[in-house]
């Protein structure tokens, strides 16, 4: 178990977030439940209080989970002198079990959040608020997706042993080991950069036709082409080794923090 002050600055907005959330959650309930917009009772016109009291937490949540989210990979960078063998954030998140699922949950449950802010905005845009109990139905999902998250980043924390030896990214990334990053990483190039290339031509494509549902299902193939390029293709080129393919050491003072 580790402690240090940038895991406990964590612990205590994740606390702050389970709070805020939790509220956020018992009045989503609440308007999935009982809001009917064709009524004009007063428990209707207290319903509608409520989702805009909960609209500004989960609004709160989002604005800050992404700079946390980035605070998070700073103390991971920072545990790496804690861990013998750790050069970076990768060993530390390949330190326990539990480091790569928390890490895509981060990124997923900022993208359902994102889609929740926009779906919010559009549904503002209309009187009668014709996504309410839609939207609220997906913050009842994010929301579980949340604790998950905060449960999962505590187990992490708790469950690392300062005296064991953990990979170094060359381990973790590299091309000649017998793993599925290995068979990634393989890839040839002029695949990853035609996938690279063609996707985000696509995007500015369908932006332009204002077609919004293709545009979302491109971003998310573009994030992840554009996640396995990085640290396939372009990150040797900054690195200038062929053999360096760790996407954390972009993060590292060695090269301007250029991550």
């Amino acid at each position: 178990m580790l402690f240090t002050p940038e895991i406990i600055t964590l612990y205590i907005v994740n606390i702050l977030f389970v709070v805020f959330a939790t509220i956020a959650f018992i009045n989503a309930l609440k308007i999935v439940r009982h809001y009917d917009a064709n009524k004009t009772t007063q428990k209707q016109y207290e319903l509608e209080k409520k989702s805009y009291l909960s609209a500004t937490i989960i609004k709160f949540i989002f604005y800050v989970k992404v700079p946390l989210f980035l605070f998070f990979i700073y103390t991971l960078d920072n545990l790496s002198s804690l861990l013998p063998g750790a050069m970076c954030a990768a060993g530390v998140v390949s330190a326990t079990s539990y480091g790569t699922p928390l890490l895509f949950l981060k990124i997923l449950n900022l993208y359902i959040f994102a889609f929740w802010i926009a779906l919010n905005d559009e549904d503002m845009k209309y009187e009668h608020q014709p996504y309410l109990k839609q939207k609220f139905v997906l913050f009842c999902v994010a929301y579980f997706l949340l604790i998950a998250e905060i449960v999962l980043e505590g187990v992490m924390f708790f469950s690392m042993d300062a005296s064991s030896v953990v990979d170094c990214c060359g381990a973790i990334f590299s091309t000649t080991s017998a793993t599925y990053m290995a068979e990634i990483l393989g890839a040839a190039p002029s695949l990853l950069l035609s996938l690279f290339y063609g996707i985000f031509a696509l995007m500015v494509l369908f932006y332009m036709l204002k077609n919004r549902y293709i545009y979302a299902v491109l971003n998310i193939l573009y994030l992840i082409i554009a996640l396995i390029t990085l640290i396939s293709f372009f990150g040797t080129y900054i690195y200038e080794l062929p053999t360096h393919h760790c996407p954390f050491c972009l993060l590292q003072s060695d090269y301007n923090y250029i991550g």
